[in-house]
């Protein structure tokens, strides 16, 4: 049996791919029980030589990277889902020639051609919602054989679930993953379609969902596009910018239907609590949302704030978007889609947890990936490739220690792993995390036999800042707001 690393990952999408490919046949969105069909979510499907070449060359991710067979092998323990019907957007878009855009979607997207045509086409996104919802509980608790060992999943409904799961492993040969249920976009309350959305609807998704039986632990409000919720930042990079459009509703605030779904989502009435996660926001909508956290009106109280898959820009604030630090700063992506300083703080002190992206693109900048060196090594391609991680680490130590904050408490993995991602290159998948978790350490420990603190208790071990990004500060957080 494999060993156990116990990692937490805060957001990924397993189901993307395998859920797309589903759509071939009838009746779609059959999670198959033999893992050797694509449309089944425990699918192996590791990158070959040409699939790595063409993510190095192109930046697109055509494998999978988070099907619970490359979990379970690279000892992930936990994992946050993210429900996400993909935007229609991505593929009705700029181009004029139905096949030359179904084939562009498609190789793009990795989903399927039938997929891409039912998203081409959706009315009604909360329905895609429900059946990604359920594409998952139909394999629950199922048993796989993999590498000697058995294994499942299990969706869990709070912290305590996952403590009995824990209790009950060792009595059993079966390892489990414990499958925390989030969601990605407010569009799947059926808005963003570019008309106006049905209020009485909307309001009907979310109580819905609130009701779930394994309901979403929190929930990414924006996304890529305009939601009729709040205003998202700029995402899209590379060549998709020429035929994707986001300017609409770009860096807007939230409009009266946003609140009122904020309110429903956080209330402690009528189902339960969903948290919000505020990547993806833009700059007008994140600072509404703090100065809703500031009010002092009781749904907004004790709110941790939730990035679950997002990165540093290095910048000091909103009003002030200048580094403060410098020699950290420098080898991070400053875009407004990453988080200031300011924002680091505020979410160290609100008992919150950013969970770091596995995606170059949001990392670092384009200078500082082009300076990045080479090898024919894998080993070495390791090394470089994980210092573009590590960077964003110093550089959220450096912001905290400066403020006199514990500054290791608050990180974690937030891999978006199948994820329309650009991967770091030899971290190609959750299989590779065992690697990137030593080269972490390899890091840390020459950070810190160096490095000197304000704040002495941020003094600590290399191995225990690599467990604390990979599990324990997940843990901590889940036992708390998970409940």
């Amino acid at each position: 049996m494999l060993l156990k690393n116990d990692y937490i990952d805060l957001h990924c999408h397993p189901a993307l791919k395998p859920f797309g490919k589903s759509f071939r046949d009838i009746p779609v969105g059959v999670n198959s029980g033999d893992r050797r069909r694509k449309k089944s979510i425990w699918y192996y499907d590791p990158p070959s030589p040409f699939d790595k070449l063409l993510n190095y060359l192109s930046g697109l991710t055509k494998f999978s990277q988070s099907n619970f067979t490359a979990l379970s092998l690279g000892g992930v323990s936990i994992v946050c889902v993210s429900l996400y019907p993909l935007e229609k957007w991505f593929v009705r878009n700029k181009l004029n020639n139905e096949l030359i855009l179904d084939l562009a979607s498609n190789f793009a997207l990795g989903i399927g051609a039938k997929r891409v045509d039912h998203i081409q086409g959706i009315q009604d996104y909360f329905k895609d919602l429900v059946q990604q919802y359920m594409y998952y509980q139909q394999l629950d608790g199922k048993t796989f054989r993999i590498a000697g060992g058995r294994y499942r999943y299990k969706l869990v409904r709070n912290y305590g679930e996952i403590e009995k799961i824990r209790s009950e492993e060792s009595t059993s040969r079966i390892q489990t993953i414990a499958v925390v249920i989030t969601i990605e976009g407010l569009h799947v309350l059926n808005t963003g379609l570019r008309i106006s959305p049905d209020e009485e609807e909307v309001i009907q998704n979310i109580n819905a969902i609130k009701k779930w039986q394994f309901c979403p632990f929190f929930i990414t409000i924006a996304h890529h596009f305009w939601n009729h919720i709040c205003g998202h930042a700029p995402s899209l990079t590379g060549i998709i910018t020429k035929f994707a459009d986001q300017s609409e509703g770009l860096d807007t605030g939230f409009t009266p239907l946003g609140r009122k779904v904020l309110e429903r989502m956080l209330s402690k009435t009528d189902g339960k609590r969903i948290l919000p996660d505020i990547k993806h926001m833009g700059l007008t909508a994140r600072k509404e949302y703090y100065e809703l956290l500031d009010s002092g009106e009781d749904e907004y109280k004790d709110i941790p704030i939730i990035v679950s898959h997002g990165a540093c820009n290095g910048l000091t604030s909103f009003s002030d978007p200048v580094p403060a630090y410098p020699e950290t700063a420098k080898e991070l992506n400053p875009a407004s889609i990453n988080f200031y300083d300011e924002e680091l703080i505020r979410l160290a002190r609100s008992g919150g947890i950013i969970g770091l992206q596995l995606d170059e693109r949001r990392l670092t900048n384009k200078a500082r990936l082009k300076k990045t060196k080479h090898s024919i090594k894998r080993h070495k391609i390791m090394h470089y490739r994980s210092e573009l991680l590590w960077n964003q680490l110093q550089h959220i130590a450096t912001v905290l220690d400066a403020e006199g904050l514990f500054a290791w408490d608050c990180m974690a993995i937030g891999s978006d792993f199948d994820g329309i991602i650009d991967p770091l290159n030899g971290f190609w998948t959750a299989e590779e995390l065992p690697y990137l978790a030593d080269f972490l350490e390899r890091h840390a420990y020459n950070y810190m036999s160096k490095a000197i603190f304000n704040f002495p208790e941020n003094k600590i071990d290399a191995d225990e800042i690599v467990q604390r990004l990979f599990s324990g500060n997940g843990k901590r957080f889940l036992s708390k707001y998970f409940i």
